[in-house]
């Protein structure tokens, strides 16, 4: 599902009270309020979806894939969603792989 399709469904769960303007922008209010949280260094915790927050990652020695030496690894800082336990049990199974 891209943007447009989100933005589509939630206008149709708003009903008929709500232009798609309106959805998209809510959407943009959401997503930016979230983005500007965890830029800022606080977690952002949905219950029934999820939490997102930065995690730093210590720098640390790996090693070359193509000739084994060992190099270094700078510490870095990224970005980590951790799934709820409710929204993990909505999601169910996986679907089977096509063979």
């Amino acid at each position: 599902m891209n943007k447009t399709q989100l933005v589509n469904s939630i206008h149709a769960k708003l009903g008929d009270g709500a232009t798609k303007k309106c959805a998209e922008a809510a959407l943009s209010a959401v997503l930016d309020s979230i983005t500007a949280a965890v830029k800022k260094g606080d977690k952002v915790q949905l219950i029934g979806f999820g939490t997102f927050e930065m995690k730093t990652r210590s720098a640390r020695t790996g090693r070359n894939p193509q000739t084994g030496a060992p190099m270094k690894i700078a510490a870095s800082t990224t970005l980590a969603f951790k799934p709820s336990s409710v929204f993990k049990k909505k999601g169910g199974k996986k679907p089977a792989k096509k063979k």
